[in-house]
């Protein structure tokens, strides 16, 4: 994998993905370990890191003392830009993109981030940013292997 369309930013479900023990996480994995090593830049919101660890607890089954490590320890990687401002005018502006596109107020925060990082590739599970025209969408997942994600889930 190379940096060429990134910078990148990891939505919620890469993350989540990534500290499973699903049978489809190594793209998520392989993604998470190029950004702690700083072989691709990667631009993460804190607030991601709190909704991997809801995802993390409430759909795959971890503790929450284990997502609190699993996470912790996602938090140390220091060639990761952390992107800390929850800023009211780049909240607005997510509110605004969520309203236009359709999606959820966390898509349209995390679009909006992107759009102010400079982010090239938005990484994610699922097709909601392909309504967006300012970045691309890398969806890590074939059909196939949502399929076999859900499956997992639902056992």
């Amino acid at each position: 994998m190379s940096d060429a369309d990134g910078p990148y930013l990891f939505d919620v479900g890469v993350i989540a993905l990534a500290h499973t023990n699903a049978p489809v996480r190594d793209t998520a994995l392989s993604y998470v370990r190029d950004a702690i090593a700083g072989d691709i830049e990667a631009v993460v919101p804190y607030p991601a890191v709190f909704g991997a660890h809801t995802v993390l607890t409430t759909y795959y089954g971890r503790s929450n003392a284990e997502a609190s490590r699993l996470l912790q320890n996602f938090l140390d990687a220091k060639r990761i830009h952390w992107y800390d401002e929850i800023a009211e005018d780049v909240v607005r502006s997510g509110l605004s993109r969520s309203s236009a596109t359709n999606v959820g107020g966390w898509d349209g925060y995390y679009a909006q981030v992107a759009i102010e990082e400079g982010v090239n590739t938005v990484l994610t599970i699922d097709d909601d940013f392909d309504r967006f025209e300012a970045f691309d969408t890398e969806i890590i997942l074939s059909r196939d292997e949502f399929r076999e994600l859900n499956t997992f889930l639902e056992n």
